[in-house]
């Protein structure tokens, strides 16, 4: 495995750095927090000026998988609120691959430009990790279908242009870039532990054109795989640097930096960064070589999300009291980055993948062992 960066490489991190030192400003992050809407307008513009959009794509352009990593990697280490690029870029890989020409013509410049946004319209409250469970369903009605149901967890869909929708169709399944502006549409908040605002999606007798199924009718899961193979294991990974950045500079701060035991945590929380860059390095060269069926992302997100998740606790633990505050409160630890984290962190190991299916993944992928189910 060859992990050196090409010159190439090198120079699309140079230059995705200096975007977000021009366009991530305390006001961005106050908005983004404040609001619970994880974007940035004007990060999401200047890297649709700079083709940086379509690079993160494999077969967009020069896109591939170590574009799609150097790109959410740096996002994350700078701790951009960058979930709508995400779920755009995602999207973006479906609508590229199984589109019409003239949809695939109207919406991929919208997408790579920055100026529109789409949420992911798969979970149901009943249908989390299994999504064979979805009751939305679409019935036919002459040239378009008519979708009525519900999904949970699709985050942007109050600011989304388009929703990447699936829907039962008969006994099969069927995936729809649903435009957001239809009539039957209702969107509802949900504020989660991580302080992020995400939403309940109803959809009543909603009429969508043929032209907006993507892929085959009733052939919803080769679709899908587009998607869950492409995004797999390739975020969720970085997100332990700016932790530990913040909480060493607290750290300085306060005179706590050369407590034996707050510097012994320190060192295992840099030192699990590293590995978790390590697995989904591995994993973006197994992926480069075209091997998108095996382990190694769930490897890389099991290990990084978990490690995330207690080194956020262990450094919320040393901070005490103050460590439980949030951003403004007079006293925080960090001003809130500390409670920010450990907040955060909970839900990294559930989206993209649960722990405990990328668990069943590696041991059937990776230890040849039986199908659970």
């Amino acid at each position: 495995m060859q992990f050196d960066e090409s010159d190439e490489i090198r120079a699309l991190r140079l230059e995705l750095r200096e975007i977000i030192e021009q366009t991530v400003d305390e006001a961005a992050l106050h908005e983004a927090h404040e609001s619970g809407t994880n974007r940035c307008p004007a990060l999401y513009r200047a890297m649709g000026q700079a083709g940086l959009v379509g690079r993160a794509i494999s077969g967009v352009g020069t896109g591939g998988p170590l574009e799609l990593f150097t790109i959410t990697h740096e996002l994350e280490k700078a701790a951009t609120p960058y979930d709508a690029i995400a779920m755009v870029i995602a999207a973006a890989a479906v609508v590229a691959r199984t589109a019409s020409d003239d949809l695939r013509d109207e919406v991929m410049p919208r997408l790579l430009s920055g100026e529109s946004l789409v949420c992911l319209g798969l979970t149901e409250p009943d249908a989390g990790s299994d999504l064979a469970n979805v009751q939305t369903r679409a019935v036919r009605d002459g040239n378009d279908w008519i979708v009525s149901g519900s999904k949970v967890w699709t985050t942007m869909a109050h600011v989304a242009d388009w929703c990447l929708l699936l829907a039962r169709t008969g006994e099969s399944y069927t995936v729809f870039l649903m435009p957001m502006d239809r009539a039957g549409i209702r969107v509802e908040p949900i504020w989660t532990l991580s302080t992020e605002r995400s939403n309940s999606l109803f959809l009543d007798e909603v009429r969508i054109e043929e032209r907006y199924v993507l892929g085959e009718v009733d052939a919803g899961w080769r679709t899908l795989s587009v998607m869950l193979s492409f995004e797999r294991g390739m975020g969720n990974i970085g997100f332990g640097i700016p932790m530990l950045r913040r909480f060493v500079t607290w750290a300085r701060e306060t005179g706590i930096i050369d407590e034996p035991r707050v510097r012994d945590v320190m060192a295992r929380t840099a030192i699990d960064n590293e590995v978790s860059r390590l697995l989904m390095q591995r994993a973006v060269w197994t992926a480069a070589q075209g091997n998108l069926g095996g382990a190694e992302g769930s490897i890389a997100k099991v290990f990084a999300t978990e490690a995330y998740q207690r080194a956020s606790q262990e450094l919320q633990a040393i901070a005490g009291p103050d460590g439980l505050l949030g951003f403004g409160a007079p006293g925080a630890a960090a001003a809130g980055w500390i409670d920010y984290d450990a907040r955060h962190s909970v839900p990294q190991t559930i989206q993209g993948g649960t722990s405990e299916i990328n668990r069943n993944t590696i041991a059937e992928r990776h230890f040849g062992l039986p199908k659970t189910r």
